[in-house]
């Protein structure tokens, strides 16, 4: 069970207490005090990772052997994707002008609904370019580009936020840079910068845009591109696993993994409250878990259930809305795992796929707490990041969790 970017700071907002630590948790908590616990680099000590970087790693991966580009794109339906295409993970963004080149938000304003992105998307790709290509809006902000042919993919995106060492995103507009000086590789990134150029002037004068600042909102005027990809990712086969997913990027990450993906659509983003969105989603994955559990856990050996929305909060500094988010899986979910999982003998291991400390707004290189329900005697234990730091697990490296709880050999 990953609960997506769980692992916090202490926050003013809650008394100086973190969102786990202060959410009422009974039924996580149950699992604590019959189990142990720990906490997880999920790549490596003092590592800020990237969530395709982090699960790649949980499941016993090299970071090499994977990018984020060709995780999202197969995990997006009915979406092709052969050799030597060029698969980039895309957020719709927000500047104020190529010329100024601020970026006023990564996300436009998480305000840009399902039909819009569908209709910006369809304007893009009728940009005139040298090769085939497709811009595939996914869930809200986010989307994948794909470049048809033979590309290179040693170059760095233009949205710098989860390259090592920065810790936070790029103010100003950038070009896609090359890592080395190969004819290939200097040719992709001009095309790319070419594109991106193209895509802005396409979006910025889009009646959809216009309308967008009529009514005070942020123009989804700009693409930020990241963790581009040409070759089909080498993963270790979990083949007698169930998944549940529902983003492209855990999708498409279980799929190459010969994982059995049970999935949903998410629901559509129709008006301005992107949080009532993601709740929303919560609730139907919460209630797709246990129903997925119910029907199939005779049929496999393990499961891994992926819970992207208390990654959120994080990164808009909303502690409050984690905390209800955490409170309401508790309620929901772990309810149901209280009591399906002792009475099934299975074992249970809960963690995260890296911290998203609200006051950072961003990823962080802290570890993140580990619970691995094996039902021991009870003892009194709160599922949180005090607790796992005196757990009897220790702390673990990411690519032997799943050692170290004997889930692998």
């Amino acid at each position: 069970m990953i609960l997506d970017g769980i692992g916090d700071l202490p926050c003013s907002q809650l008394n100086g207490g973190t969102p786990l630590e202060v959410a009422k948790t009974p039924n996580l908590n149950f699992l604590a005090t019959r189990g142990d616990m720990g906490y997880v680099d999920p790549v490596r000590p003092g590592f800020i990772p990237e969530s395709d970087e982090a699960i790649v790693s949980l499941f016993g991966n090299d970071l090499i052997s994977s990018t984020r580009g060709q995780l999202e794109a197969r995990g997006v339906k009915g979406l092709k994707v052969t050799r030597g295409d060029l698969a980039l993970r895309v957020n719709f963004a927000t500047i104020d002008s190529l010329k100024n080149k601020n970026i006023i938000d990564r996300r436009a304003g998480r305000t840009l609904t399902t039909e819009e992105a569908g209709v910006l998307a369809k304007a893009v790709n009728k940009i005139k370019m040298p090769c085939k290509f497709v811009l595939e809006p996914t869930i809200q902000h986010r989307a994948v580009l794909i470049f048809r042919g033979g590309f290179s993919d040693n170059f760095i995106g233009n949205d710098l936020t989860y390259i090592q060492g920065l810790n936070k995103s790029s103010e100003k507009v950038i070009l896609c840079k090359p890592m080395d000086d190969e004819e290939n590789t200097l040719y992709t990134v001009n095309l790319v910068n070419e594109f991106l150029e193209k895509a802005h002037k396409v979006l910025d004068s889009h009646p959809v845009n216009i309308e967008r600042k009529k009514r005070g909102l942020l123009p989804a005027n700009y693409l930020l591109v990241r963790g581009a990809g040409i070759e089909i990712p080498k993963l270790k086969l979990y083949k007698k696993w169930l998944s549940v997913a529902y983003m492209p990027l855990e999708k498409g990450f279980s799929e190459l993994c010969g994982m059995k993906v049970f999935s949903f659509d998410y629901p559509k983003l129709t008006g301005l409250d992107s949080y009532a969105n993601l709740h929303e989603g919560l609730k139907k994955a919460c209630k797709f878990a246990i129903r997925t559990l119910k029907w199939n856990y005779k049929n496999f050996e393990y499961a891994y259930i992926h819970l992207k929305e208390t990654d959120l909060p994080g990164h808009d500094n909303k502690p409050l809305e984690k905390k209800a988010m955490l409170e309401y899986i508790d309620k929901t979910f772990f309810k149901f795992l209280r009591k399906f999982a002792p009475s099934k003998k299975i074992q249970v291991l809960v963690t995260a796929d890296h911290s998203t400390p609200c006051k950072l707004k961003a990823h962080s290189a802290d570890p993140v707490p580990v619970l691995w329900y094996n039902d021991l005697p009870p003892k009194e234990q709160k599922f949180c990041e005090k607790t796992a730091r005196k757990g009897t697990l220790g702390r673990i490296g990411g690519k032997q969790l799943l050692k170290k709880v004997k889930f692998v050999k």
